[in-house]
């Protein structure tokens, strides 16, 4: 017997050996679990059926799993989801979570770790998994169709300033440190001594804050960045 809620998980993985492992892992500690072994038909199921997790490796037939999630995400489908791949390098990581994953796990695993995942992602708060219009005063942000607008101007803002401003947006009014966006943005749980933060977020500002008459984006001096509003 578990503790943990009963969640209904739709895994799309093409290694007959791995998906059965993990089904089985799964349905052990009482979820419901889904199995499909191509890209094509983790689309249909996600789309047709509504599941509390989503697992899916990157490597797919007829549909890969970075074009799996993007799609999903264009459709407003937010569900969570975890990529489960053996594609580990950070360039990867940043696709995927990029791509709109919200956690990333590298083969080979540790079931147990993967099922702490699972229950992580879970425990979000719904709101947080299901806005896809996101707002700080006069800017905002839409999720499914991508726009970015502040006082009736549309704002064009490269991938990784949008995630910056997603991330930012889903904590308004919470400081978020250095390591925090490049965990959440990068995908980096290490840090790697670079101004790259800084960087874009200086970016950011000049598309978001400059050309208006209020600031949006605050700096806590020795903690990190905070959006308001």
């Amino acid at each position: 017997m578990t503790d943990r809620p009963e969640m209904k998980i739709l895994v799309v993985e093409d290694d007959a050996t791995t998906g059965t492992y993990i089904t089985r892992g799964l349905r052990e500690e009482g979820h419901t679990v889904d199995l499909v072994a191509n890209g094509r038909d983790g689309l249909v199921q996600a789309t047709a059926a509504e599941h509390d997790v989503l697992i899916v490796d990157w490597m797919l037939p007829q549909i890969d799993g970075l074009t799996l999630v993007k799609s999903l995400r264009g459709a407003g489908n937010r569900t969570p989801v975890l990529f489960l791949t053996a594609m580990g390098s950070v360039d990867d990581r940043i696709a995927g979570l990029n791509a709109g994953a919200d956690d990333y796990l590298v083969k080979p695993f540790a079931f147990g770790e993967l099922s702490a995942r699972i229950n992580a992602l879970a425990r979000r708060p719904r709101s947080l998994a299901q806005d896809t219009v996101l707002t700080a005063g006069d800017l905002t942000m839409d999720l499914v169709t991508r726009d970015v607008m502040r006082g009736g101007q549309r704002i064009d803002l490269l991938p990784r300033e949008f995630a910056i401003l997603e991330h930012l947006l889903r904590r308004k009014g919470r400081i978020q440190t250095r390591t925090m966006l490049l965990e959440n943005v990068w995908g980096i749980s290490f840090d790697p001594q670079t101004n790259v933060v800084e960087t874009h977020i200086s970016r950011l500002r000049a598309k978001v804050d400059k050309p208006f008459p209020t600031e949006l984006i605050k700096t806590v001096r020795g903690a990190g960045y905070r959006i308001e509003g």
